[in-house]
């Protein structure tokens, strides 16, 4: 015990810090005796000191006490209002003397300064939550769904797809969101704020945990490993993904006509079939997409940007699927398969496009005179009929047509080119019509079977 400007303290006789109540004292040197009196009477959990007892209990109990008088959202702990409330007020007071990024919230700051310093402090042994990534525990279980997670925040985020509560809202254009760094996300787009870069080839993130996925498209690194097929990926929601491959588990359902994904991205691309929406918009031409993949990969058509690269021929590509899909063109794998006549593909959408020729469905309808599609190519140029458009040229004669396949067959006129042959009596012919039309000598002859060299027939394009 000492003193200090008149004020009695108490001092710990192990770390020497000291405490102006002895009672305060006292449950300090729990710390260092881990000492845990105070017990849990639901799941026995035990801790060092009655107020955390008290916290904990609210698990159990679903209590939340404390609420923001501004939204009227309640919280379990007086600490998580005062932070929530920053969102309202937008003060960010603690300011990195490194970058000068503002946080609302001493702890984020700190946090935040370990990308500057390097500093990694807990080792595995200290880290509760990291400890489930080795023990696969998951102790926080949705009382809805049934579904368990391993942090209690990510539980809590979780419950919004059931409730639908989207408690971030963007001050700007009023859009809302289930999760704070959904909204974080999204005012980059408002601000064009992109503070994280990274270092190799120089591209700029709006968010940290961004630049981190990015980093492994250099590093090459994939450190989540599927236990089915061995196939591996540098995220873990990807692997998630994959895994519905396997399993076929489909839980996103769409409420217009029923039709069911494997994970969520898909469905929002699907309903934008029935809206009609294509929210991506490029800044150079102008062009919409659906999905801001697509979005992306269209916009190497400008800058002729080709990051993806094949490690066995040295082959780039603009887009990573494509790159994947290439891939098997070396390794002949084809792990897509029709589930009624057992046919495999190397490709997802050319298995879906094959599913068709059983279901008979043709999602593709002409807005003009309502005739429908299997493929939105088909369709494409079936419009061709309506507007009476010609945009295939020969670089022969220039001569315009308005279906690739006649501008195929006229170049196999002036070329001589004879691509299709009788596998009866050997003759070839330079359009499929006239090889059609000379099968019928043989239409008694069961043993007919056609020959062509293009390998596009092992598969639909």
């Amino acid at each position: 015990m000492s003193k200090a400007k008149g004020i009695l303290l108490y001092e710990c006789d192990i770390c020497k810090k000291s405490f102006s109540q002895k009672c305060n004292l006292t449950t300090h040197k729990y710390i260092h005796t881990g000492e845990k009196r105070h017990h849990c009477d639901v799941c026995g959990k035990s801790f060092s000191q009655n107020t955390h007892l008290t916290r904990h209990k609210r698990i159990h109990t679903g209590e939340k006490p404390y609420h923001c008088d501004i939204c009227g959202r309640s919280f379990a702990e007086g600490s998580n209002l005062a932070k929530h409330k920053y969102i309202h007020t937008g003060e960010k007071s603690h300011r990195c003397d490194i970058c000068g990024k503002t946080f609302s919230q001493a702890g984020a700051l700190t946090t935040h300064k370990r990308i500057h310093t390097g500093d990694k402090p807990y080792n595995c042994e200290a880290l509760t939550i990291h400890k489930y990534i080795h023990t696969g525990q998951k102790p926080y279980k949705c009382d809805i769904c049934g579904k368990s997670f391993s942090q209690s925040d990510t539980l809590n985020k979780h419950k919004y797809i059931h409730t639908g509560e989207k408690p971030y809202h963007c001050k700007i254009c009023g859009e809302s969101f289930s999760q704070y760094n959904l909204l974080n996300r999204h005012r980059s787009i408002h601000t064009g704020q992109k503070p994280y870069d990274c270092d190799i080839c120089g591209k700029s993130f709006p968010e940290g945990s961004s630049l981190a996925k990015h980093i492994l498209i250099h590093t090459g690194e994939k450190q989540y490993h599927c236990d089915i097929c061995g196939q591996s990926f540098s995220q873990k929601p990807h692997l998630n993904n994959h895994k519905r491959i396997h399993t076929g588990e489909k839980p996103y359902c769409c409420d217009i006509c029923g039709k069911s994904f494997s994970h969520t991205g898909s469905l929002t691309t699907h309903k934008y079939t029935h809206t009609g929406e294509k929210p991506y918009r490029c800044d150079v031409c102008g062009k919409s997409f659906s999905q801001k993949s697509n979005l992306s990969t269209h916009k190497y058509i400008h800058t002729g940007e080709k990051p993806y690269h094949c490690d066995i021929c040295g082959k780039s590509f603009s887009g990573g699927s494509t790159l994947t899909n290439h891939k098997r063109s070396h390794t002949g794998d084809k792990p897509f398969h029709c589930d009624i006549c057992g046919k495999s593909f190397s490709k997802n959408d050319t298995l879906t496009k094959h599913i068709r020729i059983h279901t008979g469905e043709k999602p593709y309808p002409c807005d003009v005179c309502g005739k429908s599609f299997s493929k939105n190519s088909h369709l494409t140029r079936h419009k061709h009929t309506h507007t009476r458009e010609k945009p295939y040229r020969s670089d022969i004669y220039g001569k315009l047509f308005s279906k690739e396949g006649h501008l195929t067959n006229h170049k196999h006129i002036q070329t001589e080119d004879r691509p299709y042959h009788c596998g009866i009596c050997g003759k070839s012919f330079s359009e499929q019509s006239s090889l059609t039309r000379h099968k019928r000598i043989f239409s008694n002859n069961k043993c007919w079977t056609p020959m062509f060299n293009k390998t596009s027939l092992d598969e639909e394009d």
